[in-house]
């Protein structure tokens, strides 16, 4: 027994170095991870009790003041509007033509590989070049409103960008056409894991193809759904470049996100110390967007 206690002591250091070689390999990124995110956090926090322009050496310290005044402030609650529209359109629709076309392209269809990567490319375009090419055709001498009237379709003609009662759609129409992609690749993956035999037995049972779809197809997607959910509503908090290269958050604030919102007041009215208190509201909102979220999906998950 002796013996084997003393065997095995060897053992457990040889494992016990193990594990600390691990934590050595992983030390570089958590201080990358600690050093420069969760830093760059707190520190934000700490500037958004503070009325500065990010230039002067003494800027003051007002506590919760920014947050009230955020609390107050019209322009704010009209960017959470904005963004609450176009994220309930652009998941919604993303979802529904990306799940159209898994089923459609899952399906013996002549050159589908073609269709599949036409489908994709948009989502591996730089949003500089897709939102420099947008701009160009929702102008009102732009190629779409060419392309209605030469449709016969002139009574539909827009100032697509320039309207404040179409300009934020407009903004919607852009950001589908580049992520229905990822939303195709998804539900595709995610179609070719279902169970044959549940689909043969709907078949059997005399279930049509949009019955089969919905009742069988659609609820063993959920986890799929879920994800989309949640990177969409995500990505619409987050939502920048489009608007920014598009809009720039106008006409008249109709297009104004948090995200545009806190880089005007932020870089162009050098109001650092409110447009940092934004900021943390955003992630605030983020956080709590995606417990919420979570949850639901548990609770579902249980039921």
């Amino acid at each position: 027994m002796l013996v084997r206690a003393s065997e095995g002591r060897p053992v457990k250091a040889r494992g016990r170095q193990r594990h600390l070689t691990a934590y050595l390999y992983l030390l570089p990124a958590l201080m990358v991870v600690a050093g420069i995110t969760y830093f760059a956090v707190f520190y934000n926090a700490y500037i958004s009790t503070l009325d500065w322009n990010g230039v002067t050496p003494d800027p003051e310290n007002i506590g919760l003041g920014n947050y009230v005044a955020i609390a107050q402030d019209p322009i704010f609650w009209r960017s959470l509007g904005n963004i609450a529209v176009f994220g309930v359109i652009t998941v919604a629709v993303q979802m529904i033509f990306g799940l159209l076309l898994a089923v459609v392209l899952s399906g013996p269809v002549f050159g589908r590989g073609v269709y599949k990567a036409l489908v994709f490319i948009p989502v591996v375009l730089a949003p500089a070049a897709i939102s420099t090419a947008f701009r160009q055709f929702l102008k009102p001498d732009g190629q779409v409103n060419a392309v209605l009237e030469g449709l016969g379709l002139g009574f539909l003609q827009q100032s697509w960008i320039a309207d404040p009662n179409v300009a934020l759609y407009a903004l919607a129409g852009i950001n589908i056409f580049q992520w229905t992609g990822f939303s195709f690749l998804l539900y595709q993956a995610a179609l070719s894991q279902i169970d044959v035999n549940s689909l043969e037995a709907a078949q059997i049972d005399g279930a049509g193809t949009l019955r089969t779809l919905w009742h069988v197809v659609v609820p063993q997607l959920r986890p799929t759904h879920v994800t989309l959910i949640l990177t969409g509503v995500i990505g619409s908090l987050k939502t920048f470049d489009i608007v920014f290269l598009v809009t720039g958050g106008g006409p008249g604030r109709a297009t104004e996100f948090m995200s545009t919102y806190i880089y005007k007041m932020s870089v162009v009215q050098f109001h650092v110390g409110y447009g940092a208190a934004l900021s943390v509201v955003l992630l605030v909102l983020a956080i709590l967007m995606t417990l919420v979220q979570m949850q639901v999906y548990k609770l579902n998950k249980e039921v």
